[in-house]
């Protein structure tokens, strides 16, 4: 689920392509990893009648509102040309929810009617933490295959040309890890660069988050660079790093993050920081000069309120501004994950939620 349950987001030609994750112990249920997680997630909730707008008992914002089906764990958002957003979250083939004013999100089947055979090989019938995009004519979706408290794991990539579910064709494995890599192949988030690159960014606890190069005829890695590159680290203390996303804004880099621990209900302690560079492969700061190899990463979402630990997140570009798509656990609600929307304003030249 969440990222920090991500401890643990190949193809034909794709052209027109929880407790921590520490690896001496065991992570603890990333928000429902397991069947009784699967139900939990395709609940129907009372709606979150929420304000756009800062709360006065808090520096960060209550997540705008959102009703119907918003039962989410580690959500990813795309707006299609029709202006159609598509949501998938974590649990069983994928869980599927849409909305078409980004308020009333309802629910449908998951992305794979039929999961992929070569989950098992990882212990698991369920899917973790996806991350769309749309590139070249095609929806694409990484995601993670893998176990709470295990380094055993796999990133997938499967696509469709419309992105709704039982639509997508799995195309195997990205990249795996196995117990005795000093990282995590979880958690996978693609980037393209202004200059056509693709960059995949993924990881979980362990020596912290890692970047490589992908193939964009194929959705896998270059093989003319098989370079690991590191992006964040929490070298002292808890390793509990994960869910990076990256996104290009005003000539800089921006890395957001998942940190501490996700999937304990109202005891998560989850949060969102960010750092930036010139170089999409880092070094990465903060906005105190902290590199993120170094336990960096300036806040822009924490907890506050009924509305705890959020995280697992992504950064969706829509008409009206940037959004922030993550999951918080619902203090009102016994420490359910639900949906939480914000709009994100740069003009300091740091991300501040809103």
């Amino acid at each position: 689920m969440s990222r920090t349950s991500r401890t643990p987001r190949t193809p034909q030609t794709l052209r027109t392509p929880h407790s921590p994750h520490s690896p001496h112990t065991p992570r603890t249920p990333r928000a429902f990893r397991t069947s009784s997680r699967r139900a939990a997630l395709f609940a129907l909730p009372a709606a979150v009648l929420l304000a756009l707008v800062p709360s006065t008992a808090s520096a960060y914002p209550n997540p705008g509102t959102v009703t119907g089906s918003t039962v989410v764990h580690d959500p990813t958002m795309i707006r299609t040309s029709s202006g159609r957003y598509l949501l998938y979250a974590t649990g069983g083939g994928l869980s599927y929810r849409t909305s078409t004013d980004r308020i009333a999100f309802g629910a449908g089947g998951d992305a794979f009617s039929t999961k992929p055979g070569w989950w098992s090989s990882y212990g698991t019938t369920e899917a973790w933490a996806p991350d769309i995009s749309y590139q070249g004519g095609k929806y694409l979706m990484y995601y993670a295959v893998s176990t709470f408290g295990s380094n055993k794991s796999a990133i997938g990539l499967a696509a469709s040309t419309t992105g709704l579910p039982g639509s997508w064709t799995d195309y195997g494995t990205v990249l795996t890890s196995t117990t005795s890599s000093d990282h995590n192949a979880i958690d996978p988030n693609l980037f393209v660069d202004d200059n056509g690159k693709w960059w995949l960014s993924f990881g979980s606890w362990w020596t912290g988050l890692k970047m490589i190069q992908i193939d964009p005829g194929t959705g896998k890695q270059l093989s003319s660079n098989t370079t690991r590159y590191s992006l964040a680290s929490r070298p002292t203390g808890t390793k509990a790093v994960e869910a990076p996303y990256i996104v290009k804004r005003n000539g800089y880099y921006y890395l957001f993050a998942s940190y501490d621990t996700c999937c304990a209900g109202t005891s998560s302690t989850y949060k969102v920081k960010v750092g930036r560079a010139t170089s999409v492969t880092g070094p990465y700061y903060d906005k105190n000069g902290v590199a993120l190899m170094n336990n960096g990463g300036t806040p822009v979402l924490e907890s506050h309120g009924r509305y705890i630990g959020p995280g697992g997140q992504s950064i969706v570009k829509d008409a009206d501004g940037d959004l922030i798509v993550y999951h918080y656990y619902d203090g009102n609600d016994n420490g359910t994950p639900k949906l939480g929307i914000n709009l994100l304003n740069w003009s300091s030249g740091w991300p501040v939620a809103y």
